[in-house]
């Protein structure tokens, strides 16, 4: 960077517009700016900060207060710069904000900070040839092509008041923020920041993968029946679970199988006790009537013979009687026996008559037993087919919550996955409101510079013009007025050179030498003329006319300053047209309208992204809970389904072809019903068949032989036909029972048993329930162990899977935090220093050598910089620390500890080492000029000579120093000066040479 003009007007203690060359002042290479105290020689270093930044160093930038007083009102605050920088010639005019009285009425009015950047030949490529009015893209164009911002340049550059020491006794923190600045280390800071968000997300990876490594883990646990251990799932672990499982799985089916072959034993045992006691039942039935009837023998005799008698004493008409009446009898018990077999294939289509004619009583009586037994055993079958029933609907309502919760699962997955996309659009649409927010106030500038540039155009270009035109108009006449003077004293000087000679005649004395020749004779004196001129009117012509050329000179100087205002607003105008200004004017608040209302809409938009956020995060909690409540739920449903479906079996061949259990054991009861009455039908036929045949033959004894001794005899066994029926049914009810209860022992199945034979039909029926109860626990467990043996096996599987992912995953997260930590000046970093800082460290330790090979000469090699990579106190990071190494001593030394002079040198030296080591970054194209503010009145005169000959280096190497300072013998070294001088009405500029 080399400057070479700086204009100012009404900045600081200038009020009127006042010019510094400075390719006439640094032609030498080194140049002084001197001035009594307040006069502003720290102001003109103010005007090149605010040209090029807009801002003031120091305490006078807070301030923020930089028109002159004593300024004229019509009279601009400006300041422009014409510098080049990177091989472009530019010139950057800016004006301040501040307050200047109205035109019309009273008080004041703000009159707008301004910045404008010209182009002084070829513009750069991608800048527009008409240069730059917004302030924003001036200072953005300024810094970019100086690369580096206001506080930069103060310390490099520009080294003011107070201000070129701060970076010697600077805190690491304050000396780490510039050295970054200044050697653009940003992109390790990149590097940190890549490092520190690379570890945060692979965190979330490592996170999740753990997270599902822990929710696989909790579903074997459970799928297993067992607790994670304390100290954390693993392979042994998984291992042992898995023997266990395998292990109960075994002994479950060993159990399951021995219940299965207790319950057959049981249903065996109770069947061959039923049987058993049905026989003894029989047996003892068939006892108790043929005692019965042996204590009966008598009174069966007695009727008998009663009876025989009676038979051999009805003539053969009674025993034709008798026949008749059991004929009947035959035919009414056969037509009770059809009645019963009808009866009977009413109750069983498989039981007809011809079944019915072909099985014996005995035989009916059988199937009597049979079906009453079978009756019985599917009454326990009719309370479980009520459990199926109720079992079936619990199956169907588990299984109506199991789809619920696989439908609620699903649609909480769609949300779930569309989330992610819904959270990311809502934080790019609030970064993009934010990033609205973030350029209103370049929005509003904006707007506000286009609106001024708007009512310069419509109100104060015109007025400008007008007063440049009045100016010029005064101009003409004052120069006319000039002229007529000029003339007038011309033609007053050349009357009195025509007089001279009798002016000089009317002034000789007698004897007394002439003041033209020297004679003390005057032989002819001239003679006064009428149109002679006096001394004292050549004078007042001359005094006339230098007032009329000082008129003329303000009337130029009003002239050219109304042409540069009006030059100055058209230059800030442009090519602008009234139409084109308020298209921009009326684009830039549809701008600003638009970063408003997306601005505004910052907070909604953050609520909305937390709102998402939770959203998300309560999804996936819900997401848990139903995969827990899916598990639990087809666990339920596929144990009781299991059961559901044995037990259908089973009442699917009790019921045969039923609609149920009950209806087929109701059946059965008819059944046996419908089978004792036929048993009961056919004994009657029996016996009326065996008394027809006894009537039959009776006939035929009683016509042959009557076997008594006489009628009387005869009469006296006559018995009536009832009595008589009554005698034969007793005997023959007593026959038949007899008969009946002998084929009953006769039976080759009840051979052996005993009436009084005790049989455990009850203990049989408990054992058979109990082994029932006990096959179906065992069978259920069976199932369950194998089940979780096989849902065991799948989820260790998934579970198997996702530690080979964690595994690596962990092994990378850990070697990303180690690289971070160490990067970011943790971990094993032995140094404590970032990257960052290591780089800056470096840089430090250049400046340091490079600061000392003025310092070393400067000081006459007493002092030396050194470079300090030490920790600073309470463990703030080190590497960026300064000491002074004292040879006279041979220790080190704080900085703060140098006195006035020793802090001007060590500073100076530091800071001209600064800029050797940014010029070399840099290619040597930034830094060609630089100024150094006051602090020479600290040094002897020794150390001022060396101080001078270090400055004497710097203008060999082809930079330009400029040195502010009010220094009496500064001023017999440098040849080259500029003055300020101060008056009561502002100071002013003033170039010396010698």
């Amino acid at each position: 960077m080399r400057l070479h003009r700086l204009e100012i007007a009404a900045f600081g203690p200038y009020p009127r517009r006042e010019v510094v060359d400075f390719d006439a002042l640094g032609a030498d290479g080194l140049f002084l700016l001197h001035g009594d105290t307040g006069a502003g020689k720290t102001t003109l270093l103010d005007a090149v900060a605010f040209a090029l930044f807009g801002s003031v160093p120091g305490a006078r930038g807070e301030v923020k207060r930089l028109r002159c007083d004593y300024a004229d009102p019509d009279t601009a605050t400006e300041v422009g710069l014409e510098l080049t920088v990177q091989g472009h010639r530019l010139r950057v005019t800016r004006s301040p904000e501040y307050q200047r009285p109205k035109r019309s009425g009273e008080g004041f009015t703000t009159q707008k900070a301004k910045a404008a950047l010209s182009w002084v030949g070829t513009a750069p490529s991608g800048q527009p040839v008409e240069g730059l009015v917004r302030i924003d893209e001036v200072a953005n164009t300024v810094q970019r092509l100086l690369g580096m911002n206001a506080k930069q340049f103060f310390q490099v550059v520009l080294l003011p008041q107070g201000e070129f020491a701060r970076f010697l006794r600077a805190e690491t923190s304050e000396r780490e923020q510039l050295l970054e600045q200044l050697f653009g280390t940003q992109r390790f800071a990149d590097v940190e920041r890549w490092f520190r968000e690379t570890r945060a997300a692979r965190h979330g990876e490592v996170d999740r993968l753990r997270q599902e490594v822990g929710t696989k883990v909790a579903l074997v646990a459970q799928a297993a029946g067992v607790e994670v251990p304390e100290s954390g799932a693993d392979e042994n672990w998984l291992a042992g679970v898995r023997a266990d499982l395998h292990e109960a799985a075994e002994q479950a089916a060993e159990t399951d199988e021995l219940a299965k072959k207790a319950r057959a034993t049981a249903e065996n045992e109770l069947i061959r006790c039923r049987e058993l006691a049905e026989r003894v039942r029989r047996v003892g039935l068939a006892t108790e009537t043929l005692a019965e009837l042996a204590g009966r023998r008598a009174e069966r005799e007695r009727w008998a013979a009663e009876l025989d008698a009676a038979r051999r004493a009805v003539p053969v008409a009674a025993a034709e009687e008798a026949l008749a009446a059991a004929e009947r009898r035959v035919e009414r018990a056969r037509q009770a026996e059809g009645t019963a077999a009808r009866a009977l294939a009413d109750v069983d289509g498989a039981v007809g008559d011809e079944s019915a004619g072909e099985d014996g009583v005995g035989t009916l009586q059988e199937r009597v037993a049979a079906v009453r037994e079978q009756a019985g055993g599917l009454a326990r079958l009719v309370d479980e087919a009520a459990q199926q029933e109720r079992d079936v609907a619990r199956v169907s309502d588990i299984q109506r919550k199991r789809e619920r919760a696989e439908r609620l699962a699903g649609e909480l997955a769609e949300r779930t996955a569309a989330l992610p996309d819904q959270v990311a659009d809502a934080r790019e649409q609030r970064e993009t409101a934010v990033r609205a927010a973030e350029r209103l106030a370049g929005l509003r500038a904006r707007a506000a510079e286009l609106d001024g540039l708007r009512r310069a155009m419509e109100l104060l270009l015109p007025d400008k013009e007008r007063a440049a035109a009045d100016a010029r108009s005064r101009l003409s006449r004052a120069t006319d007025r000039h002229q007529a003077a000029r003339e007038t004293l011309l033609d007053v000087r050349q009357r009195r050179l025509a007089g001279m000679a009798a002016e000089l005649a009317g002034k000789l004395v007698p004897g007394a030498d002439c003041p033209v020749c020297g004679a003390a004779e005057h032989p002819r004196p001239a003679e006064r003329v009428d149109e002679a001129v006096s001394e004292t009117d050549e004078q007042a012509a001359e005094q006339a006319e230098r007032a009329a050329g000082t008129e003329r000179d303000n009337q130029t100087r009003a002239a050219h300053e109304a042409d540069a205002a009006v030059g100055a607003l058209r230059e800030q105008l442009g090519e602008r047209t009234p139409a084109g200004l308020a298209a921009d004017l009326t684009e830039a608040r549809g701008q600003l309208a638009e970063a408003t209302e997306l601005a505004e809409t910052v907070p909604a938009r953050t609520g909305r992204v937390r709102e998402l956020e939770t959203e998300a995060e309560s999804a996936r909690a819900r997401q848990a809970e139903l995969d827990r409540e899916r598990a639990t739920l087809g666990a339920d449903h596929d144990a009781l389904a299991e059961l559901v479906r044995d037990r259908a079996e089973r009442l699917a061949q009790a019921r045969g072809g039923f609609p149920d259990v009950a209806a087929r054991r109701a059946h059965l009861i008819a059944l046996a019903d419908a089978l004792g009455e036929l048993v009961s039908a056919r004994g009657a036929v029996r016996d009326a068949e065996n008394v027809h045949g006894e009537s039959v033959a009776a006939v035929g004894v009683a016509a042959e032989k009557a076997g008594f001794a006489g009628v009387t005899p005869a009469r006296a066994a006559v018995r009536s036909a009832a009595d008589v029926r009554a005698l034969e049914e007793s005997l023959a009810e007593l026959t038949n029972r007899e008969a009946a209860a002998r084929a009953v022992l006769a039976e080759p199945e009840l051979f052996g048993v005993a009436a009084d034979e005790e049989v455990p039909l009850t203990a049989a029926a408990e054992a058979l329930a109990t082994a029932n109860r006990e096959a179906d626990v065992r069978n259920a467990e069976a199932r369950h162990a194998r089940r979780r043996e096989r849902e065991f096996t799948e989820l260790s599987g998934r579970l198997g899977r996702s530690w080979a992912k964690l595994a690596p995953a962990e092994a990378g997260f850990a070697e990303l935090v180690a690289l971070t930590d160490a990067v970011n000046g943790r971990g094993q970093n032995a140094r404590a220093m970032s990257l960052r800082s290591y780089v800056l460290a470096a840089r430090l330790e250049q400046v340091a050598i490079a600061a000392n090979r003025r310092l070393d000469r400067m000081s006459q090699g007493r002092y030396s910089f050194a470079h300090s990579a030490a920790a600073g106190a309470r463990g703030t990071r080190g590497g960026l620390g300064l000491d002074v190494l004292d040879d006279y001593s041979g220790r080190r030394r704080p900085t703060k500890t140098l006195s006035g002079g020793e802090s001007f040198l060590a500073s100076l030296a530091l800071a001209l080492g600064l800029a050797d080591v940014v010029a070399e970054e840099t290619g040597g194209a930034l830094l060609d000029t630089l100024f150094v503010d006051e602090g020479f009145g600290t040094l002897d005169a020794e150390t001022l000579d060396l101080v001078m000959d270090t400055l004497d280096e710097l203008r060999a190497g082809g930079r330009v120093v400029g040195l502010v300072s009010h220094v009496e013998e500064l001023r017999q070294r440098i040849p080259v000066r500029l003055r300020v001088r101060k008056s009561r009405t502002g100071s002013r500029l003033e170039l010396t040479a010698s």
